[in-house]
């Protein structure tokens, strides 16, 4: 909901997601995928639109979009066809889109998303298809000329249509996270935005509750979630001023500039008959084997709810931690790695918090950790069988991550090894009561709150090594006699 003036307005936002598909040929072309070459290397004569070309669909491009479709609970539809769309750009040669429009390979499915509160919603899919992708056009190469990169040109994606069913920016961020988290576990696409292997359409558009859907506009190619959320807040407040003054929202395609935080016009907003959409002529429909459909199903690896509600039943974890595992792949391996045999919410603390932190300020992920699940597990050992205590083993981490040592070597090389003789913590706890006699008297006079400066003049003279549970318990008995 957004306020206005004259009352509150709904905001009603669906997303159109470009996913690039995890393969290394293109859609129709046998060219090569890899990131990062130089301009117009992987370039075949299909993609180039050449007289003659014809393209041949790629079985491992479909293979994926019926993999992904299976993730997302959808319907498998065992016979698509391709459509050319039809628009000029620059970077696509042909003049037209090999595409799907009436006939996608997967439509109806759902993805469940977790907001704020435990509270759950499910998000409507409309449809998954399957295009290629145009190439790239540079304007800041060339003071006056723009260049153009075919190596993106014939590059298989998937568009995943959303339903119009989010509400507020939170909810469409919260969206786009789960979706990527998906496909990550599905191999079909990195998600990652930075290299544009995931790209994000948002319509957006305002009614009063209940009304029939307003007139919605387009923010094209956002390639952050920060970004995109930015970008829903600004379109959704410029709709409300024109609503509420009384104007028209005019539907128009919008870019998002993120230095202003502003959205700005590109174009009217097209409509599917501007496209001309018409079956490929080069291209037969695509039929699917039931059988080849369900092997792939039996293939799918677990995936985050599921695995979620794994770490919740078998692990003991709470719903928001067991969130926080599953949502990167590799995440989970690493904290189920550790967690065998262990302990696992001391296993999930460590993980989330002292982990992650080293992770965020040395700018690195879990794939790439100083500390790897065999060490980590190892310092969780030496807590539970009170080599070290917990405090002490947080020192016994920083080394490891900046020196790369393992946990039994920095405990022996510094000396960190706990105290558990009950006989050295006693001599300890004596000599700090007769140094302390005044406060002893209060104490038993009845002054409670002094027993933890007793525990911390106790930890203090042991250089902190002695067992805080031994502690506690002998600092009692002995300032109770």
């Amino acid at each position: 909901m957004i306020e206005g003036a004259s009352g509150p307005w709904e905001v009603v936002i669906g997303l159109e997601i470009h996913a690039q598909v995890i393969s290394r040929a293109k859609l129709f072309s046998g060219a090569s995928t890899a990131f990062g070459a130089q301009p117009n290397t992987q370039v075949s004569f299909v993609d180039a639109a050449m007289p003659g070309m014809l393209p041949v669909i790629n079985e491992a491009c479909v293979a994926q979009a019926v993999r992904t479709g299976l993730g997302l609970r959808a319907a498998i539809n065992l016979r698509s066809v391709f459509d050319r769309k039809n628009y000029f750009y620059p970077d696509l040669p042909a003049g037209y889109q090999i595409s799907q429009y009436g006939q996608p390979i997967v439509s109806r499915g759902e993805v469940v998303i977790d907001l704020a509160g435990g509270v759950a919603r499910r998000v409507g899919i409309t449809r998954l298809h399957l295009e290629q992708d145009a190439g790239k056009s540079l304007h800041d190469q060339h003071p006056e000329l723009s260049y153009v990169d075919l190596n993106r040109a014939g590059v298989a994606l998937m568009e995943i249509v959303s339903e119009p069913d989010l509400r507020s920016a939170e909810e469409a961020g919260a969206y786009v996270r789960k979706l990527r988290t998906i496909l990550r576990y599905l191999g079909t696409c990195d998600g990652n935005m930075q290299e544009g292997s995931l790209r994000v359409d948002a319509n957006v558009s305002l009614r009063r509750l209940g009304a029939p859907f307003g007139t919605r506009c387009e923010i094209k190619n956002v390639n952050s979630i920060r970004f995109l959320q930015q970008a829903i807040d600004y379109e959704a407040g410029r709709q409300r001023d024109v609503l509420e003054g009384g104007g028209r929202v005019v539907q128009e395609t919008l870019l998002f500039d993120p230095g202003e935080g502003v959205t700005r016009s590109m174009r009217s907003k097209e409509e599917a008959h501007d496209y001309r959409y018409f079956p490929d002529p080069d291209l037969l429909p695509l039929e699917l084997d039931p059988q080849w459909v369900e092997d792939i199903r039996r293939g799918l690896p677990e995936l985050p709810d599921e695995k979620k509600a794994r770490f919740v039943a078998d692990y003991g974890l709470s719903a928001y931690d067991a969130g926080v595992l599953v949502a990167e792949r590799e995440t989970a391996d690493f904290f189920e790695a550790v967690a065998r045999g262990r302990d696992a919410k001391l296993v999930a603390n460590w993980v989330t918090g002292d982990l992650f932190g080293a992770l965020n300020k040395a700018g690195r992920d879990i794939a790439t950790s100083p500390v790897n699940t065999a060490r980590l597990g190892q310092l969780i050992d030496r807590i539970a069988d009170q080599t070290i205590s917990g405090r002490i083993a947080k020192e016994v981490f920083e080394a490891m991550v900046e020196t790369g040592a393992d946990a039994d070597a920095i405990i022996i090389e510094r000396g960190l090894r706990q105290i558990t003789d009950a006989g050295a913590i006693e001599d300890a706890i004596a000599a700090v009561l007769a140094a302390n006699h005044d406060k002893v008297q209060e104490y038993r006079a009845g002054k409670d709150k002094l027993f933890g400066f007793f525990v911390g003049q106790v930890m203090k003279a042991t250089q902190g090594k002695a067992n805080p549970k031994l502690v506690n318990e002998m600092l009692r008995g002995a300032l109770s006699g």
